[in-house]
């Protein structure tokens, strides 16, 4: 009995670590390297690539070609269409796409859960090296967008809320086929 307690209390203990080290607190805890509005658009991208690869891991590999109708993108293509906008769109404020990395084809490029979160978190690593990369300066500089004109700050506020959206997306498919975003589950975040 004393030893099936001990196990119980030891298994309670490391899952609670372990969902606590999941956790991402960059208001609090502050994005290394950047400061301003950077660090405002640096704090969001760090929570949705929480939240992203948190979900990504949650999803069980066999419902990754799940769909709600056949109209519509896959689990895989949204996280794959993310990591896509996470590369594509920061070129428009000065960071290339990085060779070898084929955004017009990578929504569908697999079904293979570990290399779609091995894309996410690269795809991540590359949106943070962006938004360090760009000079304050440059957030009022304009370009050309969709017939008219908007700042590079302009383009990091549509980033940011255009893989909010799939984040969204992908929280609808979860629960639709019955997985709870992980981080419902964690402890409240105390200020």
């Amino acid at each position: 009995m004393l030893r099936t307690l001990s196990a119980l209390g030891f298994i309670l203990i490391t899952t609670t670590a372990f969902r606590l080290s999941a956790q991402v607190y960059p208001y609090r805890d502050g994005t290394p390297g950047v400061t301003g509005y950077r660090s405002e658009v640096m704090a969001e991208v760090m929570i949705q690539e929480s939240e992203f690869v948190r979900l990504a891991e949650a999803i069980p590999a066999d419902k990754y070609t799940w769909r709600p109708t056949a109209d519509v993108r896959t689990i895989a293509e949204v996280f794959l269409h993310a990591s896509s906008a996470n590369y594509n769109l920061y070129k428009l404020v000065g960071t290339p796409t990085p060779a070898g990395v084929d955004t017009k084809n990578l929504e569908r490029s697999t079904t293979d859960k570990a290399k779609i979160i091995a894309t996410l978190k690269a795809s991540y690593a590359h949106a943070r090296v962006a938004i360090g990369a760009m000079p304050d300066s440059d957030l009022e500089k304009t370009l050309d967008w969709n017939g008219g004109k908007i700042t590079e700050r302009g383009v990091l506020l549509f980033i940011v809320q255009h893989i909010a959206q799939h984040l969204g997306q992908q929280i609808a498919y979860a629960r639709s086929i019955g997985v709870v975003p992980p981080w419902t589950m964690d402890p409240p975040r105390k200020n």
